[in-house]
């Protein structure tokens, strides 16, 4: 059976006046913060610390709009007659989000957790010279930064976490007996 002329029309007025009839959900922007999902993409926040100025998130950008600049710095020996090393030291960090396409890729392959999301995205600036972002910058949004996900319940725990965990017992055991073999010197040297 051939169409009616005239269906497709009628079924696209009465999807919008279904429409029409419906609450508007505009939320207006600067008063209504929207809501964001936990883990979404804002910015890439720095944390310092771990940042061993390796490179490899310079080197594997693929808009090459991470800057890093260092210097070496000779550490003393940490035991002595120990010989002493060299560290890299970060002098500068940032980032121009101008050029940055959001991939996600640095944070991948940083191996020491220096760079991740954070949900922050009110960044815009009038210049587009100011969208370079140094590292006092990414610092601050790495406190923003939401904790991730817990694991299973009935996940094994991380080998690291274990490792850890096993030296802290044994260094525990380790000062218990220490404790008691001084309480016993302490009772046996006593008349």
């Amino acid at each position: 059976m051939p169409p009616i002329p005239g269906s497709g029309l009628a079924k696209g007025l009465a999807v919008t006046l279904r429409t029409m009839t419906k609450k508007t959900v505009t939320a207006q922007y600067p008063d209504t913060q929207p809501e964001l999902p936990p883990r979404s993409r804002g910015v890439i926040g720095l944390f310092e610390e771990n940042c061993t100025v390796c490179m490899l998130c310079a080197r594997e950008c693929p808009d090459w709009c991470i800057y890093i600049d260092s210097h070496k710095e000779t550490v003393p020996p940490a035991a002595p007659g120990g010989r002493e090393r060299s560290r890299n030291v970060l002098d500068r960090f940032a980032i121009d989000f101008s050029l940055c396409m959001y991939c996600g890729i640095c944070i991948e392959v940083c191996p020491f957790d220096a760079l991740f999301w954070s949900p922050e995205f009110e960044y815009a600036e009038t210049d587009i010279h100011e969208l370079t972002h140094e590292r006092d910058k990414l610092r601050e949004w790495m406190w923003t930064v939401p904790e991730p996900p817990a694991l299973d319940p009935g996940a094994e725990e991380p080998k690291e976490i274990a490792a850890a965990r096993k030296t802290a017992d044994k260094l525990a055991t380790q000062q218990v007996q220490q404790v008691q073999q001084a309480q016993q010197s302490e009772d046996g040297g006593t008349p």
